[in-house]
C-alpha cells in the first residue's frame, strides 16, 4: 500500500508539474503577444506622426535637371516637414531646379519648375511624357475645365459622370446618374497644343482665339496604359470633370461614387430623411398578417407560398 501511495503521489506531482509548465508557457505567450501588440501600436503611432520626404544627397546647383540618383528618402516628424516638401519622385520627374539646394535639405516644390516652363528641352509631347505613362487627350467642357485655369504641369483628379446600370427590386434594369472618381493625382501634359513651352502667340488659347470650334478644350493627361484604356471607354459613355490639386498634395484617398443616396446621406441625418406615405401613416395601427406561409426553394430562388385554410 505504501508503495502504491508513493507512486500516486509521484504521478500527481508530475501531473501538477506539467500543468504548471503549461500555465507558465501560456502566461509567457500572452505576455509576449501583449508586448508585440504594444510595439505594433507604438510603430503605427510613430508612422502616423512622421512623413517620408526627399532630401538632397549632395549640393544641387540652379538649373539642374532632376535625376533619380540626386535624392534619398528620409523619415521626418510631421512638425519638421517643410512647406511644399516633395514626398514622391514621380511628382518632380522632368523638373529642373530654379534655386540651389544644399546637401541634406528637403526638396521643396518652391525650388523646382517644370522643364518646359524653364526653357528646357523636350518641348514636344513625347519629350514631356513621363516614362511608363501614356499621353491621353480628353474633351472637357469650359465649366468642368476649371474655367481655363488648368495649366501644363498641374496635377488634377478626374471625375466621370455616367449613367450606371442598376437592377431594381423587381429585377428590371434601369440607369442611375452617378459621379465616379476615376483617377487621382494625374499630371496635365498639355492644354490644347500648349505644353508650356510654346509662345503665347502660337497657343490655341491666346486671347484672340477660341479654344476649339466647339468651345470644348482638349486636355492631355499622363496616364498608365490601363488607365488610358479606361478613360477612352468613359469618354464614349459620359462626361468628365477635373478638380485641381495643391502642388504639395500627392495623397491618393479612397473615394466612393456619388449619387442621390450618397447626397442625401451627406446633407441630411438619418432621422431627417424624407419619408413617403408609409412614414405619414406610421401613427396608424399596424396591420397584422395572420396568413401562414411555407418557404419553397426553386433552384436558387426562395418563395413564400400561403397555406390554404
Amino acid at each position: 500500500m505504501a508503495i502504491e501511495k508513493q507512486k500516486l503521489i509521484l504521478i500527481s506531482g508530475i501531473v501538477l508539474g506539467i500543468v504548471a509548465i503549461a500555465m507558465t508557457k501560456m502566461y509567457l505567450d500572452q505576455q509576449q503577444q501583449a508586448i508585440q501588440e504594444r510595439a505594433k501600436s507604438a510603430v503605427a503611432n510613430m508612422q502616423a506622426n512622421q512623413t517620408s520626404v526627399l532630401v538632397a544627397k549632395s549640393d544641387i546647383p540652379k538649373g539642374a535637371l532632376i535625376e533619380v540618383n540626386m535624392f534619398d528618402a528620409a523619415i521626418v516628424p510631421n512638425k519638421f516637414v517643410q512647406p511644399q516638401a516633395v514626398t514622391s519622385l514621380d511628382r518632380i520627374s522632368g523638373m529642373v531646379t530654379i534655386a540651389p539646394i544644399t546637401k541634406g535639405e528637403q526638396i521643396s516644390l518652391s525650388k523646382l519648375a517644370n522643364n518646359q516652363q524653364s526653357g528646357g528641352r523636350g518641348g514636344n509631347l513625347a519629350g514631356i511624357t513621363p516614362a511608363g505613362k501614356r499621353a491621353v487627350t480628353i474633351s472637357i467642357d469650359n465649366i468642368a475645365s476649371l474655367s481655363g485655369m488648368v495649366n501644363p504641369g498641374d496635377y488634377v483628379d478626374v471625375l466621370a459622370t455616367l449613367q450606371v446600370p442598376v437592377q431594381g427590386a423587381d429585377g428590371q434594369l434601369s440607369s442611375q446618374l452617378t459621379v465616379i472618381p476615376l483617377f487621382q493625382n494625374v499630371l496635365v501634359l498639355a492644354i490644347g497644343q500648349n505644353t508650356g513651352m510654346m509662345a503665347s502667340s502660337s497657343s490655341r488659347y491666346s486671347e484672340k482665339e477660341t479654344p476649339s470650334p466647339s468651345g470644348t478644350p482638349l486636355i492631355t493627361l499622363a496616364l498608365g496604359p490601363q488607365e488610358a484604356n479606361l478613360i477612352a471607354f468613359v469618354q464614349e459613355q459620359g462626361k468628365m470633370r477635373l478638380t485641381m490639386r495643391s502642388p504639395a498634395d500627392a495623397k491618393v484617398e479612397p473615394m466612393v461614387p456619388a449619387g442621390w443616396d450618397t447626397l442625401f446621406r451627406y446633407i441630411m441625418p438619418q432621422n431627417m430623411m424624407p419619408q413617403g406615405k408609409e412614414g405619414k401613416e406610421s401613427d396608424a395601427a399596424p396591420v397584422v398578417d395572420t396568413t401562414e406561409y411555407v418557404e419553397v426553394f426553386r433552384g436558387l430562388n426562395k418563395e413564400k407560398v400561403p397555406l390554404s385554410k
